[in-house]
């Protein structure tokens, strides 16, 4: 295809480079002269490794060549990529500066030319900029319509200094959006020679990884750096700790935990959280990422809490008590706190955990709910079918397949809160909410 890469800076010249050595005919545009005619000549503006041997082999080739004169750059441009810088303003805002003047400047443009390009944005914008910003001025600028006249897509980046080359051609995974479908097939098509799936989203969401991306690579080393703080004041070698950390797989480096719903809750989490938080203050090591957790966690409770409230409904039943599903540990279960703050402040509150009921016949399971729990006794419900009786909302704490059997089958007006993503808005037949979807 034909494309055209507006911004030629790090991310511009190896998007450049990287798509003319996949067969593209690729133009790049910058109003900085000087960048411009580097790359004509073969040389390459910023500093990457073989990104001077990639750009000097394309251009030779006649694929790779860059112009400071709009028209010509967008003349004949099947996707024009847009890479401008969209740096920190001093408040923390987002500077969309750069972006919003490129947009400005490729519609009119458009004005002058036919066909049906994608302006593709691959600049790091936050969810909404596309929508309320960047589509309005397009469409203002080039008198034509977004989906009908020209396409918009974005397609963010995820290329690190001094390995981009390499983070291009051997991604984990590519990631763009597409308003329309000429521009979703478009973009399909520019990364299908790349070995790595493909996932095509909302425009939003798509923005949304990427800043879920960078803020979770900025805790892991926030987290590595409290823990290796700590480990030295203890005189422990935090990299044999850290290496060993990084060999679990199944939970430590992997999609496990990384799910929204609620908050969490067991034996171990809460109570170790604490203890570590406890040790750092006896030894004056300052860990406010780590100690943010509990804090954090709580106000997820809150949060849940503040969503019933929403609904103005005062009956409500609690699918689940226990921490988690298919047990009947109820130590630092996050739903007995939530019982705690609807019951205090007035709540009609009904409870079905067929795993507590079956436990409570247990002396362990018993003893603790006679000493810890003895005023929820009186809500819990012995069937599901007592607990829809006696409420109007059901709040779906722990994943059980009973209760997805329960939930699929409500048609008596009953409003809905999953709370661990047990089902979904479209499989109910009643109002449902996501606790974070």
């Amino acid at each position: 295809m034909k494309l055209t890469v507006f911004g030629l800076g790090h991310i511009g010249c190896v998007s450049s480079a990287c798509f003319a050595q996949l067969g593209h005919d690729v133009i790049g545009f910058d109003i900085n002269h000087a960048k411009v005619a580097l790359i004509n000549s073969g040389a390459s503006p910023i500093f990457e490794y073989h990104l001077d041997e990639m750009i000097a082999t394309e251009v030779q080739n006649g694929r790779l060549r860059a112009t400071d004169q709009i028209d010509e750059a967008i003349a004949e441009a099947e996707i024009v990529l847009v890479c401008v810088d969209t740096p920190s303003n001093g408040n923390g805002s987002i500077s969309f500066h750069d972006v919003l003047r490129v947009c400005q400047d490729i519609g009119t443009a458009l004005r002058r030319r036919d066909g049906y390009p994608t302006i593709t944005i691959r600049s790091t914008i936050l969810p909404g900029f596309a929508q309320k910003e960047a589509i309005p001025l397009l469409e203002r600028t080039s008198q034509k319509v977004c989906g009908r006249d020209f396409g918009f897509a974005v397609n963010p980046e995820f290329l690190r200094e001094g390995t981009a080359i390499d983070d291009f051609f051997n991604p984990p995974r590519t990631l763009f959006a597409g308003v329309d479908e000429t521009s979703r097939k478009r973009l399909h098509l520019l990364y299908e020679p790349i070995n790595a799936p493909i996932f095509s989203v909302t425009v939003d969401e798509a923005m949304m990884v990427k800043y879920a991306d960078n803020t979770f690579h900025a805790i892991k080393v926030a987290f590595a750096n409290e823990i290796g703080r700590l480990c030295k004041s203890m005189d422990i070698d935090s990299r044999s700790v850290m290496h060993v950390f990084a060999q679990d797989r199944k939970l430590n480096l992997s999609p496990y935990y990384l799910r929204p719903g609620f908050a969490f809750g067991g034996s171990c989490l809460p109570k170790d959280l604490k203890a570590i938080v406890h040790q750092a203050d006896e030894n004056q090591v300052p860990i406010p990422l780590i100690r943010s957790v509990i804090p954090s966690n709580r106000d997820h409770i809150h949060y849940a809490y503040r969503m019933i409230q929403k609904t103005g409904i005062r009956k409500v039943g609690l699918l689940g008590l226990s921490f988690k599903g298919g047990t009947d540990d109820l130590r630092e279960s996050p739903l007995i706190y939530l019982v705690e703050e609807l019951l205090a402040n007035g709540y009609e509150v009904r409870i079905f955990d067929r795993y507590i009921t079956l436990a409570q016949n247990l002396e362990s399971t018993k003893n603790y709910i006679d000493r810890e729990l003895s005023h929820l006794s009186a809500l819990m419900c012995d069937s599901p079918e007592d607990l829809l009786d006696q409420t109007q909302l059901i709040v779906i704490g722990n994943n059980t397949g009973e209760h997805r059997d329960l939930i699929l089958n409500l048609n008596h007006g009953h409003q809905i809160i999953d709370m661990v993503d047990l089902v979904g808005k479209e499989q109910t037949k009643v109002k449902y909410e996501g606790i974070c979807w």
